[in-house]
């Protein structure tokens, strides 16, 4: 009776536990070994570019920022130019030293002005992931602030934000990100944007112009999902107790559409860190002295034929990285909401039997959007 009665005590105990639909997505995610496999490649690509300084101050020992064409290295244990004479017959100008494959001595090669790759590659992802992770989550606070007043609201405030919106969306992304930074770079005391003094080599001004350009992205499904959960029943008892409009905001309509916007973050890293390497690529994102896989890309673009890897390694960490956000992305959405997985399925199987392989029905698509490619 006594071990009766125990089990059935923890059962109780364990029930609530049980019912938490944030404990039961977490379980879904932790058996999706695909996303969890995602998950710690790209902890690996954060933890690894956090520990830049380490590697440059206590194993390469250089500093990455610094033109170093006079220098030597050790190859081999022996000592070597950093810039070396240039091949073909005539020997003419100079190659900077290729990979040595030795992590404490040039791992990757240097770039044009005798810089450490393997260095500047881990400076450049501290800087592409703090303003790929920094620009999703003010993107995300700000939509989803704007969503809620939208959606609750309604009426004329829903179609003023609204038509806000899809006039910001209206311009191409890069085209509309690219005319930002060049009037915001070339002012010359640069900008003030509150405690924030916005000059030409902060991170702040990427992490903000990207911010801005993706808040209609994320503004669209966030606000979809409050208007479905602004009419439901239990909105609606809530109103009937006399709740206020804070309220009803952040304790009904908030914590059932957060679903939506979590799903989203991850994605939205992914797409702000091509947004950076492209506008970095430009020259327009991060400036000098900073790095960015996207500025090493351009660096390199020139020694494509002698360094490959100079483009080839932040190339394959921006595919990587990507990759495992994108991936994760897919994990967390079907642990929110395995009932879209199980919609996918159902519609693809309905498409292949009554139109065959050649046709393709829109009720397969996905309640999250696609990273855009615009």
């Amino acid at each position: 009776m006594t071990a009766t009665a125990a089990t059935a005590r923890q059962r109780a105990i364990a029930a609530p536990a049980a019912r938490n639909p944030w404990a039961i997505a977490a379980r879904r995610l932790w058996r999706n070994r695909i996303a969890m496999a995602a998950l710690v490649l790209f902890g690996l690509i954060v933890a690894v570019s956090l520990a830049a300084p380490l590697y440059a101050h206590d194993i390469a020992h250089v500093n990455p920022f610094v033109n170093n064409l006079n220098g030597t290295t050790v190859v081999n244990g022996h000592t070597v130019p950093i810039m070396q004479q240039g091949g073909g017959v005539l020997k003419l100008g100079e190659n900077p030293i290729g990979p040595t494959w030795d992590i404490q001595h040039y791992f990757l090669g240097a770039d044009n002005l005798g810089r450490d790759v393997a260095t500047r590659l881990l400076y450049g992802g501290r800087s592409s992931l703090e303003i790929g992770i920094g620009s999703a989550l003010i993107c995300c606070v700000i939509a989803t602030v704007v969503a809620l007043i939208a959606g609750f609201f309604g009426g004329v405030t829903d179609a003023l934000l609204s038509r806000l919106m899809d006039l910001i969306w209206a311009f191409p992304v890069y085209l509309l990100a690219i005319s930002i930074s060049t009037v915001l770079l070339t002012r010359a005391n640069g900008m003030q944007l509150g405690p924030l003094h916005l000059v030409a080599g902060s991170l702040w001004l990427p992490t903000l112009i990207i911010a801005f350009i993706y808040v209609p992205y994320v503004y669209r499904p966030v606000r979809g999902q409050v208007l479905s959960v602004v009419n439901r029943e239990y909105v609606e008892a809530a109103i009937a107790q006399g709740a206020s409009n804070l309220r009803l905001i952040f304790s009904e309509i908030l914590p059932n559409v957060v679903s939506v916007v979590i799903v989203l973050f991850p994605l939205m890293i992914a797409t702000n860190i091509l947004t950076e390497s492209a506008l970095s690529f430009l020259s327009i994102g991060v400036q000098p002295p900073s790095a960015s896989w996207g500025t090493i890309i351009s660096d390199g673009q020139q020694l494509l034929y002698t360094r490959p890897w100079v483009s080839l390694a932040p190339g394959i960490m921006i595919v990587l990285t990507v990759l495992s956000l994108n991936v994760l992305g897919d994990g967390v959405r079907d642990a929110l909401d395995p009932r879209a997985k199980v919609r996918g399925r159902v519609t693809a199987g309905q498409a292949a039997a009554v139109g065959g392989p050649g046709q393709f029905s829109t009720a397969s698509v996905p309640d999250v959007p696609e990273v855009p490619d615009r």
